[in-house]
This record gives structure tokens, sequence and C-alpha cells, in this order.
């Protein structure tokens, strides 16, 4: 399905280097600011309170947030749990206060704006859980980018494994160094969205990565940099339709989602901006620096497409 077919080829190669050295200053400032700064954890990382409570009516839950807001907490977690009666609030820990003292003095506050809530369990989430939690977290992303690298090796070729596991990191860690710079809490809802713009990223490499396989194919007598501004080129609407319908989507759930899938919906659309950015200019290119040439991908021969602008296309590679 296209849109709008663009007859001549953008020559997006042309400013691979000065994009791309814009692309190393924003990754290493990412990086400077996760070492300076470090991440915002929540309480699933860092450890905490876990309250569950109770209403009659279905709980407002901005109300919620405002009334334990006002108790001091800056970061607080305030979700629905199971129905639209139930709340889930987490608290971060503070020093002096145990977990009974924090739970007594947020239902009482809660009690005090909304008499019919009640408190349903308490429990205290330690450290030793948030560390676990953020070391399995750190191991799936591993997963991923491995096996991201093993999939782009067999499907084509090493050089675009290389590339497309550096276009897939350099969108992770600028997601990262976001958080880090703004200090927007990082919960694991956030880390679901990171692994969720490395899968988004991937296929849009992916689509890429094809196209420029059957160009090499097609094309006999193009160079590489003309093969790969037209592999963009071509993937240009179907590129148009799929992120705008995604983002348009990602920004209902930023813009009108609530407190709760706030970061979440933050951390896909940078990611998804960005996973556009560097499938283009970062993945790509850096196929084009590594050398990948057509016989990198053409393999063993074999008979050409049609090509009517190619007086040699059908003939063997």
């Amino acid at each position: 399905m296209e849109f709008f077919k663009i007859r001549r080829d953008i020559p997006f190669m042309r400013h691979a280097l000065v994009l791309n050295i814009v692309s190393l200053i924003t990754f290493i400032l990412a990086v400077f600011f996760l070492v300076t700064r470090g991440l915002h954890l929540s309480v699933e990382f860092t450890g905490g309170t876990v309250m569950e409570v109770a209403y009659s009516q279905p709980a407002q839950l901005e109300q919620v947030r405002d009334v334990v807001s006002k108790l001091g907490y800056a970061d607080v977690q305030v979700q629905n749990f199971g129905t639209s009666r139930d709340v889930i609030i987490r608290l971060p820990v503070q020093k002096g206060v145990t977990s009974g003292q924090q739970s007594e003095q947020v239902i009482q506050a809660l009690k005090a704006a909304s008499p019919d809530v009640e408190l349903r369990r308490t429990e205290f989430v330690g450290p030793q859980v948030g560390q676990e939690l953020a070391t399995d977290g750190l191991k799936a992303l591993a997963f991923v980018v491995v096996g991201i690298m093993i999939y782009l090796a067999f499907r084509f070729e090493w050089k675009f494994a290389v590339a497309g596991i550096i276009a897939n990191l350099h969108d992770v860690v600028i997601i990262l160094g976001f958080f880090a710079f703004f200090q927007w809490e990082f919960s694991l809802a956030v880390l679901a969205a990171v692994l969720a713009v490395l899968g988004y990223s991937v296929n849009e490499s992916v689509v890429i990565f094809d196209r420029i396989r059957e160009a090499f194919r097609r094309y006999r007598k193009m160079s590489t940099v003309q093969i790969i501004d037209h592999a963009i080129t071509s993937t240009i609407s179907r590129t148009i339709i799929t992120h705008a319908s995604t983002q348009t989507m990602v920004l209902s759930m930023l813009l009108f989602g609530g407190e709760t899938l706030h970061n979440f919906a933050l951390a896909l659309t940078i990611g998804i901006c960005f996973g556009i950015y560097s499938s283009v200019f970062v993945a790509a290119a850096i196929a084009m620096w590594l050398g990948v040439k057509r016989e990198d991908l053409v393999k063993g021969g074999g008979r050409k497409d049609h090509d009517p602008a190619d007086p040699n296309a059908g003939a063997v590679v």
C-alpha cells in the first residue's frame, strides 16, 4: 500500500557523514548524563512500601495522587488494580520512617479526603528485590540484543548485523539519556517500552536491508550509495504509513493515558522518532561505511529480475 510514490531517488547518503556526527555527539551526551546523573529508578527497583486500598465507588486517581503528594511523596505511583475501585499505591523509602508508619500516614490522609476508603493490604518491597528486577531487566535487554545480532547475521550478512545492532543500541542509549537528563522516573513499564523500541527499530532496519538486497540483485550498474538511496526512497511511503499510525496511538496514550501511562508512552515516542532516524542514517550509513557490496548479499549467482533501465538485466550475477 502506497499513498504516494517518489520517482527520483533522494540522496540520503550524501548527508550521512554530517548526520552520523550528530548521532555520535547525541550518543556521547546520553552516556555522559547516564554516568553523571544516573537513572531515577522507581520503587520496583529501589524498594519501598506497596499499599492496596479499596473505595466503594470508582476511585479518582488524580485525587488520590494529590493527597499522597501533599504528604511529601514527589514520586508516588498510583494506579488501578483489578477494578476501578481498587488502587495500588507505591511509596519510596523514607529515612527514619518504617513501612507501617508510611501506610498509616497515607491511609489517614486518604480517609480524611474520602471516608469510604479501606486499606486492603500493605507490604514492604526490599531493595534486594529491586536489585533482582534490575538484574533481570539487564539480562532481558542483553538477550534481545544478542538475538537481534544473530537474526540479522543469518538473514543478511555480518556487516548488516553490526550496523543494525549499533543503530538499535543508539536508540536505547538515547532514550535512557533523556530519562537521565530530565530525571524522569524509570519504571518497569519504561523498561518494557525500551524493549519494545528495540523490536520496533530492528523491524524498520530489516525492511530497508531487505530492499537493499533486492536492489543489488536488480540493478547491476548502480553503486552501493545509489542502491542504498534507492532502497530508502522506495520504502518512504510504507515508513510514513506505519510510523504515523503507531505514533498516533502512542501520542493518545501520552496525552490522555494519565500519569500511569505517561512515562511508558514518552519512552515509546522518543524511541519511535529516533528509530526512524537510526534505521536510515545510522544503520544504512554504517553498512555503507563497512563496505557492504553486491557480492556480500548476492552469493552463488542466479538470474536477475528484468530491469528496463539496465540492458544487462537477466544476466547471471
